[in-house]
């Protein structure tokens, strides 16, 4: 499946008003169970350094997409400087015009490569979501990653597993997202990936297990395919989401809240 037409459709509405995009990150942040993830660590994380005393005081969005992790960063961390980087130029276009207009001239998008950029010891953190499995030369993008990292500072990393992650589960299968290069990372291997790569520590856990590929399915699958297959599928969408949302709103719950054995899907975090 291709990503970008359907995209392209919602941004068209949704880029109407900043009250409009605010909307659409918050529907991300609901309907993504990668989110629920992503921001339960980063929350532990954060609160620990306050602890510390040793706030975060730079971000770097690698692969920012939409902005959905920049601007929910910027808004738990507003003295925070956040550089977010993205191949596609109409993206970063959009997302810095968004952002001078509400108001949070710390959050920078720039075009750029992964696989190149490196800001030496800059960053008390990279965020990397739904990126790693569209990069052939992963290895580059790690190093550059922990090259802009300061001394203790953390990469966190969400990208599909090999346990069926692109839904791919037998050898025949294609994946469910065309732009992937790779049908998902062995646990070992990308854990193994970091430490030869510049940082001295990583761990890895599955997301997306029972619960949460259920969940998928009904909050992200089968209504993008709709999407894709007729455009008047967006008319129904309310009415199906009223009716699917809160049974995945339970499952995602269940999912962040479960140690999985396997699951679709990896959390890694590795620390310089």
């Amino acid at each position: 499946m291709q990503y970008d037409p359907v995209k392209r459709r919602l941004g068209a509405v949704f880029n109407r008003t900043p009250f409009l995009r605010k909307c659409f990150y918050g529907l991300l942040d609901l309907l993504l169970l990668r989110a629920w993830h992503i921001q339960r660590e980063l929350k532990r994380w954060i609160s620990e350094r306050a602890a510390a005393n040793n706030p975060v005081q730079a971000i770097y969005d690698a692969g920012a997409g939409f902005g959905q992790y920049s601007y929910w960063l910027s808004g738990v961390l507003p003295k925070a400087r956040i550089l977010a980087l993205d191949v596609k130029d109409e993206q970063v276009a959009d997302c810095n015009t968004f952002f001078q207009r509400i108001g949070r001239p710390h959050v920078r998008f720039e075009i750029g490569d992964v696989t190149r950029f490196q800001e030496a010891d800059a960053f008390d953190l990279v965020v990397c979501v739904d990126v790693m499995e569209h990069i052939l030369e992963d290895e580059a993008a790690l190093r550059c990653y922990s090259t802009s990292l300061k001394a203790g500072g953390m990469l966190i990393i969400s990208t599909p597993s090999d346990q069926g992650g692109s839904d791919v589960h037998e050898e025949s299968d294609g994946s469910f997202i065309e732009e992937h290069v790779r049908d998902g990372y062995n646990i070992d291997d990308i854990r193994a990936k970091c430490l030869r790569n510049g940082f001295s520590k990583a761990e890895a856990r599955y997301s997306y297990g029972a619960p949460g590929k259920i969940s998928w399915k009904l909050s992200m699958k089968w209504p993008l395919l709709l999407l894709q297959a007729s455009k008047l599928f967006f008319i129904v969408l309310p009415f199906y989401y009223l009716v699917a949302y809160p049974i995945a709103f339970v499952l995602n719950m269940a999912d962040v809240r479960m140690k999985h054995a396997t699951g679709t899907g990896l959390i890694v975090k590795a620390w310089k």
